[in-house]
């Protein structure tokens, strides 16, 4: 297939250049998501839609997608979200319909369903007839997909009901299971071929789907437990599943929830003693009685996923709970950074009062209710309704404007709200995850920035540091950056978990030294080991039950190692070999076991570093690599099959001699050893 053609057909040949120099050919083509679409330059919402539509198309002549070779070259273990979803009545449609008519029905369906697959981030391995088998998690991981299943299956169901093909209503039905699975072997030949998974996981998914009522999307337990409150649910209870020994539990997605906090929906709203952070919470304290003074303040809040960034929020709201203030939370979304202002229209609507039901009249009432706060003129309650898309009303109505001017109107507006807001008491702003806003949004936030400086805001943005904040260096501007916990914070913390009652030293050890000190990994892992069934409950302590085994790696942390590890691309497979050696290695000892020539190598090892995953100590040959994190390097080990590991096991084992020499080992008891490991594993 010729991409500058395709692309040319599409009308979109101005990025000829760009799918050229990113080396876009036709078997990565299929696999292109939005993001990598943003990232090569394709910044034009329609543009991006036009294209995700035309590879579903694309995807709809071949059986399934094919994963880019960089990314799917041997099989291995991952952690999997398979969504099965079936085009109900397709029996009765078949004996109604002339075959011809019935393929453009299941050819409609398919691409419906392959569309919104992709959007979200998701692979589509297989097409059955008028079935349809996708993964959320392979060939890429995302951090939440559990989430992405969820929000596609429930995408799905309303894109299939909207389809109008030959006058007929279709209906489709979603089951969704999460789990470990083998992933990656390539079935059969040419137009045949496959990417198989093997486990229990995509027949839970079928089973699922198979019992689920028309136009309803039904999960596992596996699922349930790591979308939290991010849905609501209707609980099946356990069900009989064909092939399953016994009953499942089982529950039904209605719609998302009203949650707008990823983290309350996924944390809960019942949280622990915030432990390590005195320092932190004194300085945000200090910045908001120089707010409250009159001195707007901007405090820049970064850190790694997990290391408590919506904790610190959420004390502060603690802390403030009694002094008079108004406070505004805004979300930004990894669903919606194509989405202008989303943030913003989300919190005007929730601080309304928005219901599902609400008439657009009843609506307008309630956004009239929250703006009289700011005595907004009756204009900006104009271009404030038309964001949250109320029509224009008699009282309201919108200026016949430009696009772009309407949007500079808008932009004024909401900041005209907070300055009348101000006026009135202190702000409190809170705008959390900025590493997922959308441009306008973005805009927004830098003219918000430069307005406060003479009003009693306290502006609090919290992102990953993959973002570089524009505004730092300003006198109003604080940055404040979140480290892990030292080890006396890490055992408190897990003291705490453990509902106050001490743990055997060995396993807070262990907790304490796999989980390098981000809360997140601590909360999750002790909780892990506390449900495991290794440790017995007594009045005032656990008692560890036998021996200690080596921790598993927590299923909701899973998602999130591996799509640190797939970010890596073709280097994920050093990373791989690194593993093996344990949680640091030398250059030496990779060269021999990689057999890589020299410049690969390094070159390899310089993109290791640079993902902060591998911390490098020297220079090369001398140089020393360890994991920045234990349970990164342990989920990169852990997702080599079996065979593999006892084959660079022994390759370990077999150039032990040459890569340690005089250390007084022996090769045989080293290979041993090796060998153990891997089987252990």
């Amino acid at each position: 297939m010729d991409i500058a053609t395709w692309l040319r057909g599409l009308g979109l040949e101005r990025y000829e250049p760009a799918f050229r120099d990113n080396e876009i050919d036709s078997q990565v083509l299929p696999k292109l998501t939005p993001e990598d679409l943003k990232e090569i330059g394709v910044v034009a919402i329609g543009h991006r839609r036009k294209l995700l539509d035309a590879i579903a198309a694309l995807n709809i002549e071949q059986p399934a997608q094919t994963p880019a070779a960089s990314e799917a070259t041997q099989a291995e273990r991952r952690q999997l979200t398979v969504m099965f979803c079936d085009l109900v009545g397709s029996t009765a449609l078949s004996s109604q319909l002339d075959p011809e008519d019935l393929r453009e029905v299941i050819a409609a369906y398919h691409r419906a369903v392959t569309a919104l697959v992709l959007e979200i981030g998701g692979f589509v391995a297989k097409y059955m007839g008028d079935g349809v088998l996708a993964y959320f998690g392979y060939p890429r991981a995302h951090e939440d997909d559990a989430e992405r299943a969820v929000r596609a299956g429930l995408s799905l169901i309303d894109a299939v009901g909207r389809l109008d093909v030959k006058s007929i209503r279709l209906q489709t039905r979603v089951g969704i299971a999460t789990g470990l699975v083998i992933v990656g072997d390539l079935l059969g030949e040419g137009s045949a071929q496959e990417q198989s998974v093997v486990g229990e996981t995509p027949n839970l998914a079928a089973r699922l789907q198979a019992g689920a009522e028309p136009n309803t999307v039904v999960i596992a337990e596996s699922t349930y437990r790591l979308v939290g409150k991010l849905f609501e649910y209707r609980n099946l209870g356990a069900i009989e599943v064909r092939g399953m020994a016994a009953p499942v539990p089982a529950w039904q997605v209605l719609r998302p929830s009203a949650v707008a906090s990823r983290f309350e929906a996924l944390r809960g709203s019942v949280l622990n003693r915030l432990v390590g952070r005195d320092e932190e919470i004194g300085l945000l304290m200090r910045r908001w009685e120089r707010a409250r003074a009159g001195a707007g303040q901007v405090v820049l809040v970064s850190g790694e996923a997990g290391v408590g960034k919506s904790r610190m929020t959420a004390e502060l709201e603690e802390r403030l709970r009694d002094a008079p203030h108004f406070r505004q939370r805004f979300f930004c979304s990894p669903y919606r950074q194509d989405s202008a202002l989303y943030p913003f229209i989300e919190q005007i609507g929730r601080a309304s009062g928005f219901a599902p039901a609400d008439t657009s009249g009843a609506k307008l009432e309630k956004l009239e209710a929250l703006l009289a706060r700011g005595s907004l003129p009756s204009e900006d309650v104009a271009f404030l309704a038309y964001l949250v898309s109320l029509p224009g009303s008699e009282r309201y109505p919108l200026p016949n404007l430009s696009p772009q001017r309407k949007k500079e109107r808008t932009l004024e507006a909401l900041l005209r709200r907070l300055e009348g807001l101000a006026r009135r008491q202190p702000v409190v702003m809170i705008v959390e995850d900025a590493h997922w806003i959308d441009p306008t949004s973005r805009e927004l936030l830098d003219l918000t920035v430069e307005r406060i400086g003479n009003l009693p805001v306290l502006l609090i943005v919290t992102f990953r540091p993959e973002l570089a904040p524009p505004w730092a260096g300003r006198p109003q501007v604080t940055m404040l950056m979140l480290n892990r916990l030292d080890q006396q914070n890490r055992s408190t913390l897990i003291t705490q978990i453990a509902g106050g009652k001490q743990l055997p030293a060995d396993v807070v050890a262990q907790i304490a030294e796999r989980t390098d000190g981000v809360p997140l990994y601590i909360e999750e892992l002790t909780k892990s080991v506390l449900e495991s069934g290794l440790l017995r409950e007594e009045a005032d302590r656990y008692v560890l039950e036998g021996s200690l085994p080596p921790l598993a790696i927590p299923t909701s942390l899973h998602a999130s190692l591996t799509a640190r590890l797939d970010r890596l691309g073709a280097v994920r497979n050093l990373a791989q070999i690194g593993a093996a050696f344990g949680r640091w290695f030398r250059y030496t000892s990779l060269r021999a076991v990689s057999g890589l020539p020299e410049d690969e190598l390094q070159a390899s090892l310089a993109r290791l570093v640079a993902s902060e995953l591998v911390v490098q100590n020297g220079t090369p040959p001398d140089a020393v690599y360890s994991f920045k994190h234990a349970l990164v390097q342990e989920a990169a080990y852990g997702s080599l099959l079996r065979n593999n590991r006892r084959q660079l096991h022994r390759q370990i084992a077999e150039n032990d001699g040459d890569l340690f020499p005089g250390n007084g080992r022996q090769p045989a008891r080293v290979f041993r050893a090796a060998l153990r490991r891997g089987r252990a594993h």
